[in-house]
């Protein structure tokens, strides 16, 4: 059953391909953010109920070091090692891990970025996701990135 549910995690990812970005946006073909993605995609694909997100700013882990998105996430996976398909990763990017995607078959994901629209990309080859590039002490270094499951 594991198998057939993350097969259509990826299934559902892919007909949201195009959406363009809006922040807190929940409608395909019309606008998506990264976290809005996970929440309707996992919704769609029957894996979970409807995930209520509360309020936040395009800005939020700029100015904050609560790692808000990851604790929300929490409530409904746990962290893995490696990801397969269906699963999560989360990206570090500010302050604290902030933006989320769907593995396709890792380094390959879906995810919605701000002036992007919903898209496929090989992470390993994208250098704004896989490498620190921010004013900081650490541009330059490879970008953190977690892994996370819903099932076990």
């Amino acid at each position: 059953m594991e198998n057939a549910e993350r097969r259509r995690v990826v299934e559902v990812a892919h007909e949201w391909l195009g959406t363009p970005y809006h922040t807190g946006g929940r409608v395909k073909g019309v606008g998506v953010d990264c976290l809005t993605l996970l929440a309707e995609v996992f919704q769609e694909a029957g894996v979970v109920g409807h995930v209520d997100i509360p309020y936040y700013p395009n800005d939020w882990h700029l100015h904050r070091e609560a790692e808000r998105y990851m604790n929300g996430l929490l409530q409904y996976t746990h962290e893995i090692p490696e990801p397969l398909p269906g699963d999560i990763a989360l990206w570090k990017f500010g302050r604290c891990f902030s933006h989320g995607a769907i593995v396709v078959k890792w380094p390959v994901i879906i995810h919605a970025y701000v002036s992007q629209e919903c898209t496929l990309e090989d992470a390993s080859k994208a250098r704004w996701l896989s490498t620190i590039g921010e004013n900081t002490f650490a541009k330059g270094k490879l970008r953190p990135v977690r892994f996370f499951s819903v099932w076990e």
